[in-house]
Protein backbone atom coordinates (compact mmCIF):
# COMPACT_ATOMS: atom_id res chain seq x y z
CA UNK A 1 0.00 0.00 0.00
CA UNK A 2 1.24 3.48 -0.80
CA UNK A 3 0.51 6.19 1.76
CA UNK A 4 1.25 9.82 0.86
CA UNK A 5 1.47 12.38 3.64
CA UNK A 6 3.28 15.48 4.84
CA UNK A 7 2.63 14.55 8.47
CA UNK A 8 5.82 12.90 9.69
CA UNK A 9 4.29 11.71 12.96
CA UNK A 10 1.67 9.72 11.04
CA UNK A 11 4.32 8.33 8.68
CA UNK A 12 6.46 7.24 11.61
CA UNK A 13 3.49 5.55 13.26
CA UNK A 14 1.96 3.62 10.34
CA UNK A 15 4.69 3.08 7.72
CA UNK A 16 7.44 0.49 7.39
CA UNK A 17 9.44 2.30 4.70
CA UNK A 18 9.70 6.00 3.83
CA UNK A 19 10.55 7.83 0.63
CA UNK A 20 11.40 11.52 1.00
CA UNK A 21 10.89 13.54 -2.17
CA UNK A 22 11.75 17.10 -3.17
CA UNK A 23 10.50 18.61 -6.44
CA UNK A 24 9.40 15.15 -7.57
CA UNK A 25 12.80 13.55 -7.03
CA UNK A 26 13.66 10.89 -4.46
CA UNK A 27 16.12 12.30 -1.93
CA UNK A 28 16.14 9.43 0.57
CA UNK A 29 14.52 6.02 0.97
CA UNK A 30 14.81 3.93 4.12
CA UNK A 31 13.10 1.78 6.71
CA UNK A 32 11.13 4.14 8.96
CA UNK A 33 13.24 3.44 12.06
CA UNK A 34 16.52 4.18 10.26
CA UNK A 35 15.24 7.36 8.64
CA UNK A 36 13.83 8.85 11.85
CA UNK A 37 16.85 7.79 13.93
CA UNK A 38 19.58 8.93 11.52
CA UNK A 39 18.53 10.84 8.39
CA UNK A 40 21.20 10.91 5.68
CA UNK A 41 19.92 13.65 3.35
CA UNK A 42 19.94 17.36 4.29
CA UNK A 43 16.30 17.75 3.21
CA UNK A 44 15.21 14.85 5.44
CA UNK A 45 17.22 16.38 8.27
CA UNK A 46 15.37 19.70 7.79
CA UNK A 47 11.95 18.02 7.63
CA UNK A 48 12.54 16.11 10.85
CA UNK A 49 13.85 19.23 12.59
CA UNK A 50 10.64 21.07 11.62
CA UNK A 51 8.32 18.44 13.07
CA UNK A 52 6.78 19.46 16.40
CA UNK A 53 7.77 17.46 19.47
CA UNK A 54 4.93 17.03 22.00
CA UNK A 55 7.30 17.17 24.99
CA UNK A 56 8.10 20.80 26.01
CA UNK A 57 11.24 19.59 27.82
CA UNK A 58 12.75 18.18 24.61
CA UNK A 59 14.72 20.68 22.54
CA UNK A 60 16.15 20.03 19.10
CA UNK A 61 17.92 22.14 16.53
CA UNK A 62 15.61 24.04 14.20
CA UNK A 63 16.82 24.15 10.61
CA UNK A 64 15.48 27.09 8.65
CA UNK A 65 15.74 26.59 4.90
CA UNK A 66 16.87 29.76 3.18
CA UNK A 67 15.72 30.97 -0.20
CA UNK A 68 12.59 30.26 -2.17
CA UNK A 69 11.56 26.83 -3.39
CA UNK A 70 12.63 26.48 -7.04
CA UNK A 71 10.04 26.03 -9.76
CA UNK A 72 9.21 22.40 -10.58
CA UNK A 73 8.83 23.55 -14.21
CA UNK A 74 12.42 24.82 -14.23
CA UNK A 75 14.33 22.87 -11.55
CA UNK A 76 17.95 23.73 -10.76
CA UNK A 77 20.74 21.72 -12.35
CA UNK A 78 22.33 18.88 -10.42
CA UNK A 79 20.76 18.24 -7.04
CA UNK A 80 17.38 19.99 -7.01
CA UNK A 81 17.72 20.71 -3.28
CA UNK A 82 21.12 22.43 -3.58
CA UNK A 83 19.69 25.98 -3.75
CA UNK A 84 18.32 25.59 -0.21
CA UNK A 85 20.88 23.15 1.22
CA UNK A 86 23.17 24.37 3.98
CA UNK A 87 25.82 21.83 2.94
CA UNK A 88 25.81 22.56 -0.82
CA UNK A 89 29.08 22.67 -2.73
CA UNK A 90 29.72 23.88 -6.29
CA UNK A 91 29.84 20.19 -7.34
CA UNK A 92 26.18 19.83 -6.35
CA UNK A 93 25.20 21.88 -9.43
CA UNK A 94 27.09 19.72 -11.92
CA UNK A 95 25.14 16.45 -11.98
CA UNK A 96 22.10 14.89 -10.38
CA UNK A 97 23.39 12.63 -7.61
CA UNK A 98 22.65 8.95 -8.09
CA UNK A 99 21.12 7.15 -5.13
CA UNK A 100 23.79 5.36 -3.09
CA UNK A 101 23.41 2.68 -0.46
CA UNK A 102 24.17 3.93 3.09
CA UNK A 103 22.66 1.08 5.08
CA UNK A 104 20.38 -1.95 4.73
CA UNK A 105 17.54 -0.81 2.47
CA UNK A 106 18.65 2.81 2.97
CA UNK A 107 19.60 4.95 -0.04
CA UNK A 108 20.36 8.64 -0.35
CA UNK A 109 20.78 10.94 -3.36
CA UNK A 110 23.53 13.25 -2.10
CA UNK A 111 27.23 13.58 -2.84
CA UNK A 112 28.00 14.71 0.72
CA UNK A 113 29.06 11.70 2.76
CA UNK A 114 30.74 13.85 5.39
CA UNK A 115 27.91 15.90 6.91
CA UNK A 116 25.21 13.56 8.29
Amino acid sequence: MLFVSHDLSVIEYICDRVIVMYLGRVMEMAPVEALFRAPKHPYTEALLAAAPVPDPEVRHERIILSGDMPSPANPPSGCVFRTRCRYALPECARARPAPRQVGPGHTVACIREDVL
